[in-house]
Parts: C-alpha cells; sequence; structure tokens
C-alpha cells in the first residue's frame, strides 16, 4: 500500500475499480500459457534457488498488490512443474483442458461457496447436471448421486462412509448415533495392489488394517477373482479401474456379480482408469463397473479438469447422505441439491463449474478421442524403449501406464536421477515385483508424438551418461 494516509478498505475498493492488479494477473498467466508447452518441465536449480526471495518474516504494514503479483510471476512461476505440457509424466497428472481453465479463472472472480443452493444457485444447478451427465458417460443407475469433492483420496473415502454407513443399518446398528464401539464387525476385501489413499482411508474409518482380507493379483496386478473368499452381507469388497503402476484393471464384473449374489457392497476405485468406459475401444477394461454401488473418480486425472477435482459416485443415495450429514437451526434447505450433503465438507470451492465446461466442451466425441490419445501415446513410449537396449517394458499396456527398468536395480535409479536432472521429461520410479522402476503415466492432452520421440532421446541420454 503505497499511501499511508489510506486505509485498506478504500485500497481495495481503489483495486476493484481500477482493475489494473487483475489485468496485471491476467498478462502474467498468458505468458506463463505461451511458455509452458516447450519450457523445462522441471524447475531449473536457478529458479529452486530462488524461491528465497518468498522467505521473510511476516510483515508489518501492508504490501502493494501488483508488486505481490510482480513477486509471483517472477521467482513463483519459473518454480513450477509443467504438468501443463505434453512432457509430464512423473505421477497421474492431467494437464488442463483451455476451456475448462479459462471458466476456472472466471469463476476464480465469483468465488462461490457450494455448500447450498440458497449459496450458490448456479453451483447446485451445474452439480444436478453434471451428475446427470456423470450416470450417462458411465452407464450407472438412475439413482446415482455424485459428491464433488478435493480428489479421488477423498472421494475414496466418502465411498467407503457410505458403505460402513449402510452394512451397519442392515445389521441393526446406526453408526451415526452409537458410534464403532461394540458395532457389529464389518470385513474388508480387497486386493494386494490396493493403492494406497485406500489403505488410508480404511484406517480413516476405523475398519482397521489389520483386519483387511488381502486378495492375491495375477502379474499384471489385477485382483485373482478365483482368490476371492466367501462374500456375506457385512463385506465391503473393493476393486480397481487402473493399477497406478500397470495400469491394469481387476475383474470387476465377475466379483460384482459375486458381491451382488451375497449382499456385499463394491466400492470401485477409478481415479483414472474409470475413464476407459467413456472411449468405445477401451470400454472393455470396465465392463461390469456398472454392478458397484460407489465409485471413486477424478476429474484432473484423465479427463483433464484443472486442480482440484474429485468426484464420489454412489447408488444409495441415502446412505451417502447419512455418513456425510449436516444438521443445523441456521441452514437454509431447498427442494434443489445442496451439495453439502454428498461431501465431508461444508463450504467447498465451485469445481463443478470447470468440471462441466470441460465435459461440455469435450462431449462424448472429445472424451472418447482423448483419452483413447492418452493410451496410444503410452503404447507408443513402450514400443520406441524396447527398441534400445537397456530398457525393458514390464508391463502390458493396456491403458496409459508404462513400466520400464534398466538392467539392474542400481542403473535403474540413476538412470531416473539422470532424466529428472535433464528436465527434458519428468519421470518418477516405483517398484514391481521386488525390482526398481521408472513409472511412465500419459495423462496430458497436450502429450504428441513429438513429445514422445524427446522424452525417449531423454532416456537414452540418460542411460549413455550413466
Amino acid at each position: 500500500m503505497t499511501n499511508p494516509d489510506k486505509t485498506i478498505q478504500s485500497t481495495m475498493f481503489d483495486e476493484m475499480q481500477n482493475k489494473q492488479v487483475f489485468e496485471r494477473a491476467q498478462r502474467y498467466g498468458l505468458v506463463y500459457l505461451d511458455e509452458v508447452l516447450e519450457r523445462n518441465v522441471y524447475p531449473t536449480e536457478q529458479a529452486l534457488s530462488d524461491l528465497c526471495h518468498f522467505d521473510e518474516d511476516f510483515p508489518d504494514a501492508p504490501t502493494d498488490a501488483e508488486d505481490i503479483i510482480d513477486l509471483l510471476h517472477t521467482y513463483g512461476a519459473p518454480a513450477t512443474v509443467a504438468q501443463l505440457g505434453g512432457r509430464y509424466f512423473g505421477f497421474v497428472c492431467g494437464s488442463a483442458v483451455p476451456a475448462g481453465l479459462a471458466a476456472k479463472s472466471l469463476a476464480t472472480f465469483w468465488d462461490q461457496n457450494t455448500a447450498m443452493h440458497v449459496l450458490s444457485p448456479l453451483a447446485s444447478r451445474l452439480e444436478s447436471v453434471v451428475e446427470q451427465w456423470f450416470r450417462q458417460i458411465f452407464c450407472l443407475p438412475d439413482q446415482t448421486v455424485a459428491g464433488f469433492v478435493s480428489g479421488t483420496s477423498l472421494a475414496t473415502f466418502c465411498g467407503l462412509a457410505a458403505a460402513r454407513y449402510r452394512l451397519l443399518e442392515r445389521a441393526g446398528w446406526d453408526v451415526n448415533e452409537r458410534g464403532l464401539f461394540d458395532a457389529p464387525k464389518l470385513r474388508v476385501v480387497t486386493s494386494e495392489h490396493a493403492h494406497s489413499t485406500v489403505v488410508k482411508a480404511i484406517g480413516l474409518l476405523g475398519f482397521g488394517k489389520v483386519n483387511v482380507e488381502w486378495v492375491a493379483v495375477d502379474d499384471q496386478g489385477r485382483m485373482v477373482a478365483s482368490a476371492l473368499p466367501p462374500l456375506d452381507e457385512r463385506t465391503l469388497v473393493i476393486l480397481q479401474a487402473g493399477n497406478v503402476n500397470s495400469g491394469s484393471f481387476d475383474p470387476l464384473e465377475k466379483v460384482c456379480e459375486r458381491a451382488n449374489d451375497a449382499g456385499a457392497w463394491v466400492h470401485i476405485d477409478g481415479a483414472f482408469g474409470m475413464w476407459a468406459g467413456a472411449t468405445k475401444r477401451l470400454r472393455h477394461l470396465v465392463r461390469g463397473i456398472e454392478k458397484g454401488d460407489s465409485w471413486s473418480v477424478d476429474g484432473h486425472k484423465t479427463l483433464n479438469t484443472p486442480y482440484d477435482c474429485g468426484i464420489v459416485l454412489c447408488r444409495d443415495r441415502e446412505a451417502l447422505a447419512a455418513a456425510l450429514h449436516m444438521s443445523g437451526d441456521y441452514l437454509v434447505l431447498n427442494a434443489e441439491r445442496d451439495g453439502m450433503f454428498y461431501t465431508p465438507e461444508m463450504s467447498r470451492r465451485a469445481r463443478v463449474i470447470e468440471l462441466w465446461a470441460t465435459l461440455k466442451y469435450l462431449g462424448r466425441a472429445g472424451i472418447d478421442q482423448m483419452v483413447y490419445e492418452l493410451h496410444e501415446r503410452a503404447v507408443q513410449f513402450a514400443q520406441e524403449l524396447s527398441n534400445f537396449p537397456g530398457f525393458t517394458v514390464l508391463n502390458d499396456v493396456v491403458f496409459n501406464q508404462v513400466l520400464v527398468k534398466c538392467e539392474t536395480d542400481d542403473l535403474t535409479e540413476q538412470t531416473l536421477a539422470r532424466i529428472q536432472d535433464l528436465r527434458e521429461c519428468w519421470v518418477g520410479g516405483s517398484v514391481w515385483k521386488g525390482n526398481k522402476v521408472i513409472r511412465i503415466s500419459v495423462c496430458s492432452w497436450a502429450t504428441t508424438k513429438e513429445d514422445v520421440d524427446r522424452s525417449v532421446q531423454s532416456f537414452v541420454q540418460a542411460l549413455k551418461k550413466v
């Protein structure tokens, strides 16, 4: 605040009227978009070192708004990871469809709270529309309800909470009123390759990790259906649509049919893989997915919405709402959708706006093309790396994941570190069947054939240098 005689309130009114700080931020944002597709994927050492410019004691006086935006542009932007580009393969992180990114930018100015219809009629209506679209995209039961959360970690928590409520209610126990002490015991059955966020949700919900009945997997990380224990009406079965390492899919239809016959609840973790169901040529991977009871899926992975965007889907509306119940005399409920009943949070940003914009922009044909293109680029990655001595592809590339190793664990780790140092692309590491591996996740709409060629050459260069 350059004028010491002005109050902070009058300064902010001026900033709202003259728009200079907003115009500056927009200008810098467009500069970033101009550079992000070709810049180094990971921040340079200089950019990382320059983060020291943010280290300071808490300011005593207000700071000029435009100076803040300048600081972020000068020292913040270079220290970002270029996930928007086409050569980031480190984690299952999507880029952002331009229409979705623009919608998020616009929605930032609206700054909507989506807890209740009365707080944001727009968000309430868009959540209802997108909920219906999800039922249509994945051919889910007509009664399926959606909750819009930060990501699959929280979506999985919500799905398992709904399962806990319903399974205990069937056993004559109201977990909301009576808690878990002395409650009937529930069983949790899942694969040995369940994602860590599933294990986290199991712990948070009080099931107890040591009580999990782990099911063996095959050489691709798929649950072995014949290894399932007997199921019953007090069993929660958790399946995976997209192994985080190999990209493989559990036998959804076989397991769901057994679970349905036994009265068990099935939750399907489809963080990135559920989108295979939105493309004709890969739909076979999720055959039977509609037979589940709840599902968790991300927008910010395969669909390429901006961060953050997760969705819990549940065919049992009452169970989801009861598990995440909210009450208060001050609440203003509406005949229209009040989103707080389907998420743990009350106050939530309107992430549905950019999700709606992304879905509206792409439509069925656009999602089909984009998702299948991710698969094709993963196949290209595997084929090209297989042509170079020293690299071995370990998995069947059924979706968007590729696992690669070198001759030894040590060589694999050194090569991985060198690839990351080169910054031409960025990949992460993992462990597969006891071997150190390089994990490639193709999740960006912006990844082209040329991006894969450049990245493969970076792999080759790194191995030679090691």
